[in-house]
């Protein structure tokens, strides 16, 4: 997220995509409508369902689900033919417009219309509106991430915002709202199969960089791994939460390891967020070893058929443990506990400190840290140079939890007292612990010091002969660098800006008013990526067969995240004539995540006690179907689920939505009375998991559950 929810409220233009914030963000939509009431600033609300944020939009553009690349390029192709683009911050501050426009011609009115089924005038209105207001923000959640071409759909978001010149502006930027309060901190630790906290990667030097942290021997680290059968087998990334499945139900001569997975522990994750859940049921099942940790009875323990080795461990609730979680915005906070653990669970650090122990490796794994959380905070700050997670120390994010009151509202900035000039959370990077932390990536009208940033330079300074670093006359207030530069190298021998871990880089390159990591243009054309330019590519499971000719997904990927990923194969099997449906799925504001927490809370459960499936009047008409009826719904993959019909216009006459938070239930069988005596929970209902379809995204494999096909019929 280049900005933070509360400067939505400088917006003067605001454009949602996927993102229903009035059910998903409540917090966010409140600063949403501030916006609107305060600067008069258009809503536009796109998404393939009418939802309440929809509701209160100025303008509501259905689409197809999956088809945002083609409308978004549309909106480019149409803002730049009238001469609205911002040519100057385009000349001065990005790489590949030229690339971009050549992909963006393509998509006209008419060929948006025919992928997408919006408009040309409503097109060319949000174009116009669009420009006419800014800054404005572009604000997307999982309705744009969750797709086999998701990484497409996402870089064209930014694509829009620096065509416009919305970028490292107050009231503008690409903002990608999180869904939990330390999704961007499990992110940045390091919650990953491809990366060592910080975004390091994998290689070598990211090892020894980490080793010389964690002051432990390179090759004891390197030797966790089973270097017997691979030597670079640390090198390699590791199977993704969404198909670390299949490590345990293929073949084992298909996957890139040495056996298949044998163990799992499921550390505070819902089986109910896993697409193809009937298949996380199977291997669930295989398993030999299944560690639940989590403060309630998830749905892993009962719905997979298992007779032993299961065990749950009880860990506390965020109320009852003390720590630092990062935000969507980049904003560390301080979270003190209300009250100790309750009954027999523990901290989630005290249950992995633990098991180091009892595995053998707890003195590495624990050395450093003699007080906990605060031992936790320093000894991982002191390594992550690369996001500028090193200014946060624990005595600075106290400081200013205890002095929340005084930070501005809209700002973030401190006025007086002992935080005065810092913004609250130190947003990274925060380089030193005097740097007031960064509200605005890539705002340069302000200095370095005072939160100021350009695009970072981390791909050298020219390609193919053209210059990468911004241009001449662009740099920030007090820079001694009039324009671009590269990274710094480091102050002290053997090292660079990520690899010094004193501050002394750091410092070097802040006194000059220069950032550490350069300044750089930020590419539009990507040449590392699959596709370089953002182009459409149909679902894996299309309903539109008739544009595969135009639209294909990618070749098939052989090991990628340790198994094969079948993307053109998958396609190739058109299933659009038994499964004509569309399917998408989302969230509802009573529950959360799995539900496993919300449906086991009493006045919730009321407000939302059933699964249920929205269907279109015409659709539901056609089908014989009436608001209440049980209805089977099946995917391509043969996941069928039993829930009740909700008539609404909310969606298409093409389109089922499902609701993802309901467990508990499979295949219409009620799992309820395997739970262990006084945990039950008072709702219990299909996963809308169930029947998601398979695809995955070519860079991240980020499961697709935006978009699929299934049927319907009547239970």
């Amino acid at each position: 997220m280049t900005n933070h929810l509360n400067d939505i409220r400088n917006a003067r233009a605001i454009i949602m995509f996927g993102s229903n914030a009035a059910e998903a963000h409540p917090v966010a939509m409140q600063h949403i409508l501030a916006a609107k009431e305060k600067n008069a600033a258009p809503l536009i609300v796109v998404d393939p369902r009418f939802t309440r944020t929809a509701a209160k939009a100025d303008v509501y553009v259905r689409l197809r689900s999956g088809t945002d690349v083609a409308l978004v390029m549309g909106l480019v192709r149409e803002i730049v033919r009238n001469g609205w683009h911002d040519r100057d911050f385009i000349d001065k501050r990005t790489f590949g417009f030229e690339e971009v426009m050549k992909v963006a011609d393509h998509y006209t009115p008419e060929e948006v219309q025919r992928i997408t089924g919006v408009e040309p005038a409503l097109l060319k209105r949000v174009a116009r509106l669009l420009a006419d207001n800014r800054p404005g923000t572009l604000i997307w959640c999982m309705g744009g991430t969750q797709h086999s071409h998701g990484n497409n759909i996402t870089r064209s978001y930014c694509i829009l915002q620096l065509v416009l010149g919305n970028m490292g502006k107050a009231g503008g930027g690409a903002n990608v709202i999180r869904g939990h309060d330390n999704v961007q901190g499990a992110t940045d630790m390091c919650i990953l199969s491809n990366s060592l906290p910080g975004y390091y990667g994998l290689s070598d030097g990211a090892f020894k960089h980490w080793a010389q942290v964690w002051k432990v021997d390179f090759e004891w680290l390197k030797g966790r791994f089973d270097l017997a059968y691979d030597k670079k087998q640390h090198n390699k990334k590791g199977f993704t939460m969404a198909r670390w499945y299949e490590g345990v139900l293929q073949p084992k001569e298909k996957i890139d390891q040495r056996d298949n997975i044998r163990a799992l522990f499921y550390w505070g994750i819902a089986m109910e967020s896993q697409s193809q859940m009937h298949r996380v049921k199977k291997a669930l099942e295989k398993l030999e070893l299944l560690v639940l940790v989590d403060p309630f009875v998830p749905s892993a323990a009962v719905v997979p058929d298992r007779k032993n080795g299961t065990y749950l461990l009880p860990a506390s609730t965020q109320f009852e443990n003390e720590g630092s979680v990062t935000a969507t915005a980049r904003q560390l906070q301080w979270r003190y506990p209300v009250l100790e653990p309750q009954y027999d669970s523990r901290p989630d650090h005290w249950i992995m400190f633990e098991l180091t122990k009892r595995l053998g490796f707890g003195q590495e794994f624990a050395k450093n840290i003699k007080k906990w959380p605060d031992d936790c905070l320093e000894e991982w700050r002191s390594g992550l140079q690369t996001i500028g997670y090193t200014g946060q120390t624990v005595e600075r994010l106290k400081r200013q939890r205890d002095n929340a009151h005084t930070f501005d509202l809209v700002t973030l900035r401190a006025n007086g007292g002992p935080c005065d000039g810092e913004y609250y959370g130190l947003p990274w990077p925060c380089w030193t612990t005097d740097h007031p932390g960064t509200p605005i990536l890539y705002d340069m009208s302000k200095p370095v010091m005072e939160g100021g940033l350009p695009f970072r330079a981390r791909f050298g300074t020219e390609y193919k002969g053209r210059p990468l670093l911004a241009a001449k006359g662009v740099t920030m207030p007090g820079s001694r660098a009039d324009g671009g530069y590269p990274e710094f190298k480091g102050v002290v021998k053997g090292t660079n800006w990520k690899t010094d871990l004193s501050d002394k880089t750091f410092r070097a390159a802040l006194s000059k008013g220069m950032a550490p990591f350069g300044n750089a243009r930020a590419r539009m054309y990507v040449w590392t990526f699959p596709d370089p330019v953002p182009i459409h590519r149909e679902p894996i499971q299309t309903p539109r067969p008739d544009l595969l000719a135009d639209y294909p997904t990618y070749p098939d990927k052989k090991l990628q995240y340790r198994v094969d990923t079948a993307f053109a194969s998958a396609q190739k099997a058109d299933t659009s004539k038994s499964y004509p449906l569309i399917l998408t799925t989302g969230r509802i504001v009573q529950h959360m995540g799995g539900g496993a927490e919300t449906r086991a809370n009493r006045w919730l459960s009321e407000l939302a006690p059933e699964m249920y499936a929205e269907v279109n009047p015409r659709t539901a008409n056609d089908y014989g179907l009436m608001d209440g009826d049980w209805i089977w719904v099946e995917s391509p993959q043969k996941g069928r689920i039993k829930v009740k019909v909700k008539v609404t216009l909310r969606v298409d006459p093409y389109t089922i939505f499902l609701p993802y938070h309901f467990g508990g239930v499979f295949e219409g069988v009620s799992r309820i009375d395997r739970f262990p005596e006084g945990t039950a929970p008072y709702v219990v209902g299909e996963s809308g998991n169930v029947v998601t379809n398979y695809g995955y995204d070519v860079v991240t494999q980020m499961q697709e559950t935006k978009t699929g096909l299934c049927q319907i019929r009547k239970a």
